[in-house]
């Protein structure tokens, strides 16, 4: 796991909550760097995941998660929205055995999506 200045600081949106705006710009940027050395390790679809990192971040700033539900369109586009929601430090393990789904699931999580 790389260190990063901003993102080694978020271990849930409430962490995220607290930054500046002005910072989220460089999140972004450090999320997607982590995201790409996870793929590289796990494999994966990297694409969707890289297309939502600035979504992610503003989805988890300005919503109040877990209490108000995210739900993405492919599992793959989940992977930044782990990453920030307490499972970073799984992120490796991705579609490994044992590891974290490459899909949304809602025993890894409070913040995977559980809708009523």
């Amino acid at each position: 796991m790389n260190t990063y200045s901003l993102l080694d600081k978020i271990n849930y949106p409430k962490d995220l909550r607290k930054l500046k705006k002005e910072n989220l710009k460089q999140l972004s940027k450090e999320l997607r760097e982590e995201l790409i050395d996870a793929v590289s390790v796990t494999g994966g679809h990297l694409g969707a995941g890289l297309g939502v990192v600035e979504l992610t971040i503003a989805l988890h700033y300005v919503f109040d998660t877990p209490r108000d539900k995210i739900v993405w369109d492919v599992g793959h586009q989940a992977y930044p929205h782990k990453i920030i929601t307490g499972r970073r430090n799984k992120i490796r393990t991705l579609r490994q055995g044992g590891g974290l789904s490459g899909f949304t699931k809602r025993s890894e999580s409070e913040f995977a999506p559980h809708l009523q």
